[in-house]
């Protein structure tokens, strides 16, 4: 648990918002302009990382120009938030590339999910910083973000005030297990990011956290495993609750041989587990997504509803 938790300043029409892509590259330049053209429609300056169309393989250029990108955003003081084009695979590799200390001088608005977790975690861990782990440039904002995702997170990095209760869409089914009343920080996001980190300089503590979790494209055994790995842990045995998001495309690898479904697996967690548990909430790797605050404090309810305490913005 970081000494004190740091807010940025909320983003106001005219400011200035910085595209970073500090693990995978977008797929195409097309994305970058779209993006730009929808935040500049919106009314805010944006202002493109040098490298955000770098290339090294499944890289989006070398980890000291994708780390260098971030902390030039950061440094700079016009730039109020700074919004990841996509997710991929990269953000752990330059973790102690990161100017931490820039970031405590000039917080500012960071946004990202899938592999942003990492930078996220750390930020928290680091500098007590408020993260969003919410739509991505190049993978929302490019082409029709879905209203519900785009409604809740500019309400929720525009508004000095607490968000609130956080109301699933109709279409969604959040189910509650061991329901109990509980407060925590949200803590998490995507699974096989934060096991990547664990137990290094980077990863919180996640003591009475509401742990967050959600994964993509992993096979059912995978997630056991990772899963597995918090029990062993003993991460699941200090948290307040844990907060399950959707796991999507989570499939057996060879269908041909014997398996479990990534639904049984979750099932399996949900039985060992002792404490609050919140599940398919509207969250992950869908198009109709919340923006969750890493790092607020948050209050769980027995009847599933999920409650977020204070403003993460100043």
């Amino acid at each position: 648990m970081p000494r004190s938790i740091l807010k940025p300043p909320r983003l106001r029409k005219g400011d200035t918002i910085g595209l970073i892509s500090p693990a995978s590259p977008p797929s195409s330049g097309e994305k970058i302009e779209k993006s730009v053209r929808y935040l500049e429609q919106l009314g805010y300056r944006v202002r493109v990382g040098a490298h955000v169309m770098d290339q090294d393989g499944y890289l989006a250029g070398s980890d000291q120009h994708r780390a260098d990108d971030f902390n030039e955003m950061v440094r700079d003081k016009t730039v109020r938030a700074i919004i990841a084009v996509r997710g991929g695979y990269g953000t752990p590799r330059i973790l102690r590339l990161i100017d931490y200390s820039a970031v405590k001088r000039n917080p500012k608005i960071i946004v990202g999910y899938s592999d942003l977790t990492a930078l996220q975690l750390a930020l928290y861990r680091k500098t007590g910083l408020i993260t969003f782990s919410g739509p991505m440039a190049g993978v929302e904002m490019w082409n029709s973000i879905d209203p519900y995702t785009e409604e809740h997170f500019w309400r929720i990095v525009t508004t000095a005030t607490a968000a609130g209760a956080l109301p699933p869409p109709p279409d969604s089914a959040p189910t509650m297990h061991h329901p109990s009343t509980i407060l925590g920080r949200i803590l998490g996001g995507n699974l096989s990011l934060l096991i990547s980190i664990l137990s290094t300089p980077y990863s919180p503590s996640y003591a009475k956290s509401l742990l967050l979790l959600e994964e993509v494209d992993e096979a059912p055994h995978r997630v056991d495993r990772m899963l597995t790995q918090l029990f062993n842990a003993g991460i699941f045995k200090s948290v307040a609750g844990v907060i399950f998001g959707h796991f999507i495309d989570c499939r057996p690898s060879d269908p041909s041989k014997p398996f479990l479904t990534i639904d049984q697996v979750l099932a399996d967690a949900i039985a060992r587990l002792s404490v609050p548990i919140l599940a398919n909430l509207q969250y992950g790797h869908i198009a109709k997504k919340l923006t969750l605050p890493i790092g607020a404090r948050a209050r769980l309810f027995s009847d599933g509803r999920l409650e977020v305490l204070e403003s993460a913005v100043k």
